[in-house]
């Protein structure tokens, strides 16, 4: 055979088998509520591309972001580990952009895919760790990034900078707000990796920054249709940010069908954490986080409980509805067996690989699920079988009382039964003992060392 024939046999072989390794696209919304999406009830806002994913693949009506603020809650989902045992737990800045960074001992997903044969991008807010430091993607298994690097800054939709892997790439917005709108470049970028990595197994993590504040549309946008509705600046401005979010997942999806990549790309989307009231805000106007108490920072569930869909043709039964109980860190074992690599064991996430191809029954489940927030006096939250725990002013009460809410029966954790369940407090109070390990960087005194 000669040697050119024979090279392109391989070369074709190779091809093949690459693309037998199914692609996976993470769409993560930034502030986006449980109920800000038309099939979760929404009214007021148009979503009918998120909408169609969900009447295409599996609906969950009772997953959980990492906790209810954005650095803590993207670090659990990229370390597969709960905000009781990752590294970041809380929104910690440093000056001049970024946040408090993954240290080098954090595993990342998409480390691991990376290492596995896998193109790697991350498109949009990072907020994992400050230019320079341990954290960048970079340094965390990215190849390609183009976005934010610091959450703090990405509140201005019209930067005067992005950064494009460790290069700073300059916008010339500082004289005309209105020339370049980040959402809009970020997401071109992203469609850019979907075409460039057609023939190999690609990890697409797309953190879009909207709808967080602040309130900014570009004026090709639907703000006016909207303005004219609410007549209300801030709601046409939300609406509007969110309805141009959807777009950009119907133009994903549109890029994955024309590349001929539908049949063998898992697509997800959720949102980092509940709906906020910043910058203009108004989650009880557009009843944001639907039938659920709280919003962004809250560990009840309108804080913590997202809106999630699992996409895969062929795979996951269109139409599909679970209700199975899991949470971020579940993804970094799901896209481990997706991609027919063995589970990291150090992590606090299993896969839920099984329920997205309907056989639950064989799919292992939480005894619990633990959440920590660092901000707000300190809180602790417990969902365990249909009971929830929250523990509040952690940081500044001696062993504070445990709330506890039977979410069969009071989804909207309104009536706390404590007083008549004192076992189930005492169970929940354990869980959080246990689940909390010791950091100098991020104590829970009610849980380290209660004051006397």
């Amino acid at each position: 055979m000669k040697p050119i024939l024979l090279l392109l046999i391989l070369t074709t072989a190779q091809t093949l088998f690459a693309q037998q390794r199914p692609n996976i696209i993470l769409i993560l919304a930034d502030d986006l509520g449980y109920g800000d999406v038309g099939y979760e009830g929404q009214q007021k806002i148009h979503t009918p591309n998120i909408d169609r994913l969900a009447t295409l693949g599996m609906r969950f009506t009772q997953f959980y972001a990492g906790t209810s603020v954005c650095a803590p809650s993207r670090a659990s989902l990229m370390t597969g580990r709960h905000t009781g045992h990752t590294a970041i737990r809380g929104n910690r800045g440093y000056q001049p952009e970024g946040q408090y960074p993954l240290p080098d001992s954090s595993l990342t997903i998409a480390t691991v895919l990376q290492k596995n044969g896998y193109a790697t991008g991350a498109f949009g807010k990072w907020g994992l760790g400050y230019p320079g430091s341990t954290g960048i993607p970079g340094k965390k298994g990215f190849t390609d990034f183009f976005g934010y690097n610091c959450q703090t800054l990405a509140h201005n939709y019209y930067p005067d900078h992005l950064w494009a892997n460790d290069s700073l790439v300059h916008l010339p917005n500082s004289k005309n707000k209105d020339s370049v709108y980040s959402a809009d470049l970020i997401h071109r970028h992203a469609l850019e990796f979907i075409r460039r990595n057609r023939s190999r197994p690609f990890f697409l993590y797309l953190a879009y920054t909207l709808p967080h504040a602040e309130l900014q549309v570009p004026h090709d946008s639907v703000y006016a249709n909207y303005l004219a509705e609410f007549r209300d600046a801030h709601h046409a401005a939300y609406a509007a940010m969110v309805t141009r979010l959807d777009r950009y997942v119907g133009e994903i999806l549109r890029g994955v069908q024309a590349g001929g990549l539908g049949a063998n790309t898992l697509i997800l989307f959720t949102s980092d954490n509940g709906p906020h009231r910043e910058g203009g805000g108004d989650p009880a106007f557009f009843h944001s986080s639907g039938p659920l108490r709280g919003i962004k920072r809250d560990l009840y569930e309108g804080g913590i409980r997202e809106p999630f869909i699992a996409v895969w043709p062929g795979k996951i039964t269109p139409g599909a509805t679970s209700n199975w109980t899991g949470a971020f860190w579940d993804f970094f074992p799901t896209f481990e067996q997706v991609a027919g690599i063995p589970t990291t064991k150090a992590i606090d996430g299993f896969s839920i690989l099984p329920v997205l191809l309907g056989r639950p029954q064989t799919a292992k489940a939480h005894d619990y699920l633990y959440w920590e927030f660092h901000e707000n006096n300190g809180r602790q939250a417990v969902r365990w079988g249909k009971w929830k725990g929250v523990r509040l002013d952690v940081n500044i009460v001696a062993d504070p009382p445990i709330e506890l809410y039977d979410l069969e029966t009071d989804p909207g954790e309104q009536k706390n039964v404590a007083a008549q369940h004192p076992d189930i407090v005492r169970q929940i109070k354990t869980d959080m003992q246990e689940s909390h390990r010791s950091n100098k960087d991020w104590p829970l005194l009610a849980t380290e060392n209660p004051k006397p």
